[in-house]
């Protein structure tokens, strides 16, 4: 009788084991993942460091979801033990059932809650992916994930008009370049909340007036907007509400659990409040590859990370001073 075992192939992948600083992750060999019937196998070129991973690894969750962390999380150990909200990189084995997916398609796809980006391969459903055009590189198509969806989704809950008065609240940071770009290129005029020091970056991309938050309180004063982006959870609605305009828009894509406890209170008194997790499909990542590819929208790439240095990606993106994207390179686009 045969008593051999296949052994499962295995890959290279950032692990981490427990909560921790940046160093509870180290690189391991552990198995490839297997794609199910409407999955595809993606050999990762690229992925990034978001503050989602940050929050996952550290246990660093916004104030009041300590009581659910061990839910989200994991009890006594992460439940997700490979990070990586996004990958970016070539099909590499299509499920039976999975269609408009090929082998050697470049791609670009969330992970979401699956997590599992910092390897040399990942299984994403067939139907999140979205195609890499062929005038956009596969380290700028995945820094464009991340931010690009989170603001893309909420722009569109707020039912932007040319025209409206928008103020985004964390203008530099991942969501916020894109959420500055996306509604400048909808016919918004755009305000952006940040430092000095990225006050150029911000009006390069497109900000009509900068608000330097150290010297100005850009909710405390005379200015009013049609739709307030939140994306750091320091502009709550009780502050946001007195620039608001009638029948504006509070988008809250940073809060703390009270806050979006307390969105359905707030709609039933007339607000238009947006929190939560508004989803892109699949067609809106596609459009957002298209606008960079034609230069309408640019990823904003603070640094870019070899796999083998994943601990010093975790460490910057620690320091909360980040700059749109901490990209991680996985491997080559061509394969070995």
């Amino acid at each position: 009788m045969d008593t051999t075992t296949t052994r499962p192939v295995l890959m290279r992948a950032a692990v981490h084991r427990e909560y921790g600083p940046p160093e509870v992750v180290s690189l391991e060999r552990v198995p490839r993942p297997t794609p199910g019937p409407r999955d595809v196998l993606v050999r990762v070129v690229a992925s990034d460091v978001s503050v989602a991973d940050h929050r996952m690894r550290a246990r660093d969750l916004p104030p009041g979801f300590g009581v659910v962390a061990p839910f989200l999380l994991g009890f006594r150990r992460p439940r997700r033990s490979v990070l990586g909200m996004t990958a970016a990189g070539v099909v590499e084995e299509v499920g039976a059932e999975a269609t408009g997916v090929r082998p050697g398609d470049r791609v670009a796809a969330p992970t979401g809650d699956r997590f599992g980006g910092h390897a040399e391969y990942v299984s994403v459903p067939a139907d999140a992916v979205a195609h890499v055009p062929d005038g956009l590189s596969l380290e700028d198509a995945v820094a464009l994930l991340f931010g690009g969806a989170t603001a893309l989704a909420f722009l569109r809950a707020a039912r932007l008009r040319p025209g409206a008065e928008v103020l985004v609240n964390g203008a530099s940071g991942a969501v916020g370049v894109l959420a500055v770009q996306l509604a400048k290129h909808a016919g918004a005029r755009v305000t952006g909340v940040c430092s000095a020091r990225n006050a150029d970056l911000v009006r390069g991309l497109g900000a009509d007036d900068v608000v330097d938050y150290a010297v100005e309180d850009a909710l405390g004063g005379p200015r009013t907007f049609d739709v307030v982006v939140d994306c750091v959870g320091n502009a709550p609605l009780r502050r946001a509400r007195r620039v608001l305009r009638p029948g504006g828009a509070h988008l809250v894509v940073v809060g703390s659990l009270g806050a979006l406890l307390a969105l359905p209170w707030h709609r039933l008194r007339g607000r238009r409040v947006v929190g939560g997790s508004p989803r892109a499909t699949a067609d809106d990542l596609a459009a957002l590859l298209r606008l960079a590819e034609t230069g309408a929208i640019r990823p904003v790439v603070d640094r870019t990370y070899d796999l083998d240095r994943i601990v010093e990606a975790h460490r910057y993106v620690d320091t909360g001073r980040k700059r749109g994207a901490v990209v991680v390179r996985i491997a080559g686009e061509a394969a070995d």
